[in-house]
């Protein structure tokens, strides 16, 4: 039977309508049309004639969507929602349920505001594939949906949802991930918010107001099992204390026979109320990292002490050539947090270089500033007589280089001006490069076992990039103005990055080992056609013949497309 066809050339898709019959039993082209590009098949409507062309061709994107959609059977998002905000009597137009997941599947393909989400959704197959009012996705009617939800309600949405995505692909994990993150908005500063306020941003927008962020993590899949939205400008160890009794209990649910569990987090967490929180959880235990600069005995320990890790990273090093960079660790106990733990100082090579070279071309910036400072004061420049206004000008050329002024001493004796390089607090300094301390109390584990997962915080880290890309999910910057739509913002970004997370570990499961986005990005290629012949008043639909990649997606989710561009379940 004919069926849409698409190559590439070029870069850009061309068609053809192509018949595939079985010659002595193999599958052969015996018929190729060349129909153009998607442009020339949109004429076709106006230049059929009666010997019975198509009439009209319609083609959307498909696969994006079809995918949303696979996982929205299987998440089941909507009745997540509605279980939580059931429809109101007098309420017309979609649930609120529906609402979340026109967003999320959105930010999934090409996230959009809701303004611009009308138009992007009449460019899909979203009728072939969850048939819905186009005209009802609006900002006014999100306002006026979102507004229902609650924190509250909120909060219980996201429980049900995480529940379920444990329930489905989590198992029982032995280690789990915290780590927060920060969303800048434009929101004006008059504008009443609990959430938007301005602190510290990691991206460098601390003149915005932001909201941020924190996330539990599975280690084993990287799934999120947690998230909730706090204000911006809320310390780490703090939003730790007032959601660890929340994720305990999404822990205590995935550990039922309270089998030895590990949360790892940053230094920024490792307060003395949040450590002692887990010591008195039998079953909980930590890994976490301490600033050399508050352990400095343990951070210069000489490297003589120290051995390679056989972990995969070394392994890889080695298999490239590259064993001088190896990582090596270093094994002792101290008290910390008014006990007992194990501590693994670890030491990256290559880091350590980069330190170093980073600090050689600031130490020389600085030693060029003060030759400058010295001929100014020689010379009796007006503002250059006063020995405290140089010592001021000095440290504020560290703090421009984000440098201590403990490297140089500056002397002013009989009318001169001198200055000297402190040897020992450089060499200080360099005796922490590349360091990095880790402190656990799982005394019993190897020092392979406790750094892996240290560095398995890529993990998470990495949620959080994906989470801010321009392309997918699109977290930030944060276009709602009160605290009911930022929440909804935040869990609807939440179940995206879950939704794409998921989909990588479906499509590696059919042997295709691509990110969410790579696979979201050839699924937006792939499109339906909506066929109208000449007397015949219902159309037919035809899925345009797909790639290999696209044909691996489909069969994660138990679908193939036919001889006849019929999309159908595997046999």
């Amino acid at each position: 039977m004919p069926h849409l066809h698409r190559k590439i050339k070029k870069g850009r898709p061309y068609y053809y309508i192509r018949e595939i019959r079985r010659v002595n039993g193999k599958p052969t082209v015996v018929s190729q049309v060349y129909l153009g590009t998607i442009g020339k098949i949109l004429q076709m409507r106006q230049e059929a004639d009666a010997a019975g062309k198509p009439a009209k061709l319609q083609v959307r994107e498909f696969g994006s969507l079809w995918v949303a959609h696979q996982l929205e059977r299987e998440l089941n998002t909507i009745g997540a929602v509605d279980a939580v905000v059931p429809p109101d009597k007098r309420e017309t137009g979609p649930s609120v349920g529906e609402y979340f997941f026109f967003a999320w599947a959105n930010r999934m393909a090409e996230p959009c505001s809701k303004n611009a989400l009308e138009a992007f959704y009449r460019r899909t197959a979203v009728q072939g594939i969850r048939p819905v009012d186009i005209g009802e996705l609006t900002s006014e009617r999100y306002w006026d949906k979102w507004n229902r939800v609650s924190e509250t309600a909120a909060e219980e949405i996201a429980r049900r949802f995480f529940r379920r995505v444990a329930a489905l692909y989590a198992g029982r994990p032995e280690g789990v991930l915290f780590d927060t993150t920060n969303n800048y908005t434009f929101m004006a500063s008059k504008t009443k918010s609990e959430l938007a306020r301005r602190g510290k941003n990691k991206e460098g927008r601390d003149n915005l107001r932001q909201i941020g962020v924190a996330l539990l993590v599975d280690r084993d899949t990287a799934l999120p099992l947690y998230c909730k939205a706090f204000p911006g400008n809320m310390h780490d160890s703090k939003v730790f204390a007032q959601t660890a009794d929340e994720m305990m209990a999404v822990l205590g649910e995935l550990n039922p026979a309270k089998l030895r569990m590990t949360v790892v987090f940053d230094k920024g967490v490792n307060s003395l109320d949040n450590i002692r929180y887990i010591d008195d959880k039998p079953h909980v235990h930590f890994i976490t990292t301490y600033s050399n600069h508050f352990a400095p005995d343990i951070a210069g320990a000489d490297l003589k002490n120290f051995a390679p890790l056989d972990i995969e990273k070394n392994r890889r090093l080695e298999e490239r050539g590259k064993a001088k960079d190896k990582i090596l660790a270093w094994r002792t106990r101290a008290p910390f947090w008014g006990k007992e733990r194990t501590v693994v100082v670890t030491y990256n090579p290559a880091t350590a270089r980069k330190q170093r070279y980073t600090l050689d071309q600031k130490l020389e910036t600085l030693r060029e500033t003060l030759l400058e400072f010295r001929a100014n004061f020689r010379a009796s420049q007006p503002h250059w007589r006063d020995p405290d206004a140089i010592r001021d000008r000095y440290i504020r050329a560290c703090e421009e280089l984000y440098i201590g002024s403990q490297y140089y001493h500056i002397e002013f004796t009989a009318g001169e001006m001198s200055f000297r390089k402190d040897l020992y607090q450089v060499a200080r300094s360099q005796s922490f490069f590349g360091k990095n301390i880790i402190i656990t109390d799982n005394h019993d584990w190897s020092n392979e076992s406790i750094v892996q997962l240290s560095l398995d915080r890529y993990l998470i880290e990495h949620s959080f990039r994906s989470g801010k890309s321009r392309h997918h999910v699109q977290m930030r910057p944060v276009h709602h103005w009160t605290d009911s739509k930022l929440r909804c913002h935040i869990l609807t970004c939440a179940m995206t990055l879950t939704a794409m997370k998921i989909l990588e570990i479906k499509a590696a499961a059919a042997g295709l080992k691509m990110t969410a986005p790579a696979i979201m990005q050839e699924m937006r290629a792939l499109h339906s056609v909506l066929v109208w012949q000449k007397g015949k008043k219902q159309p037919h639909w035809m899925i345009e013949e797909p790639s290999e990649t696209q044909q691996l997606v489909l069969k994660a989710f138990g679908h193939f497309v036919n001889a006849d561009g019929v999309l159908q379940p595997l046999p």
